[in-house]
């Protein structure tokens, strides 16, 4: 049986691209077979060799997946593979690539560890969403991030009201509302004032985007919890829902999005045992100058 890997890269220098194919030739030095979504083709000059037909990913059955580059190419890995259970490895070439499980430097040890399968996976809480118009759901998707609700013009504000456990709670005009995943809280949702949730918590957070309320908090919910957003009839504003910035649907007035955990988590291949609070000191930068530690039992 062929051992596939989806390689999912957003090189763009001269060098990234020849890191990508490097990658590539390495691992099918090791018997493994690897193949490209049709957006990458060009780009990564895969078109002209001879057998590029054969590297093209139609939905073959998936080992794991190698992403080279940032979070946003994460997300794009894990929509193209959602109908799959291969794990995702990310090798960061972006900024700070917070989902990324090593760096360029360490691509090396990520395809030794690929080749003897020497990772563990771990699995991500992923959101189901549902846009119903009335009664009729009129779109369904997922995200690993976070569903946005977003306010279309910047000179309207947008009338919503939230719901937890089909419970009202607040009613606000706001730019927008997220309902985001633990993964998801270091990225849109950090910037918009939510808190760092660790990736193992299983639960789900709603973040009001400079909502004009009183009470307008980050709340943290259950992972059983349903979350509801309705846009209010009388907005003045329409919306546009967003997964994971990849995915969207126009808003009208009397839309409403319902929100619950995905029973299909995202896998992730885990290279290091390191706990998540060495992550976020890394790739945030985080001062700890003068931190001593727990005192030796001895």
């Amino acid at each position: 049986m062929s051992r596939n890997v989806l390689v999912v890269s957003s090189a763009e220098s001269g060098l990234q691209i020849e890191r990508t194919l490097e990658a590539c030739s390495n691992l099918e030095a090791l018997g493994l077979n690897c193949l490209f979504a049709t957006e990458d083709f060009d780009r990564l000059g895969i078109s002209a060799s001879s057998n590029s037909e054969s590297k093209k990913f139609l939905d073959q059955a998936l080992e794991i997946v190698l992403v080279l580059g940032g979070d946003g190419s994460i997300l794009r890995a894990a929509e193209l593979s959602r109908a799959q259970e291969a794990p995702l490895i990310g090798v960061n070439l972006g900024h700070i690539g917070f989902m990324s499980e090593a760096e360029l430097n360490e691509l090396e040890v990520v395809i030794a560890a690929i080749d003897k399968k020497a990772y563990k996976v771990g699995h991500r809480v992923a959101l189901k969403v549902q846009v119903f118009e009335g009664s009729e759901v009129v779109f369904e998707s997922w995200a690993l991030n976070e569903v946005s609700v977003e306010k279309s013009a910047r000179e309207r504000m947008l009338e919503v009201v939230v719901e937890v456990d089909s419970r009202p709670v607040s009613s606000f005009g706001c730019d927008g509302v997220l309902i985001s995943t633990p993964t998801g809280s270091t990225a849109y949702a950090f910037s918009v004032g939510g808190p760092v949730i660790w990736p193992d918590v299983q639960a789900m957070m709603l973040v009001p985007i400079s909502a004009h309320a009183l009470f307008a908090r980050p709340l943290v919910v259950a992972p059983d919890s349903e979350l509801a957003i309705e846009v209010l009839k009388r907005s003045p504003g329409a919306g546009v829902m967003w997964c994971d910035g990849r995915r969207a649907i126009d808003l009208g007035p009397g839309s409403r999005i319902e929100v619950r955990k995905s029973n299909k988590p995202v896998s992730m291949a885990i290279l290091s045992d390191a706990p998540f609070s060495d992550r976020l000191v890394k790739k945030f930068a985080l001062p700890v100058t003068g931190w001593r530690g727990p005192e030796s039992a001895g």
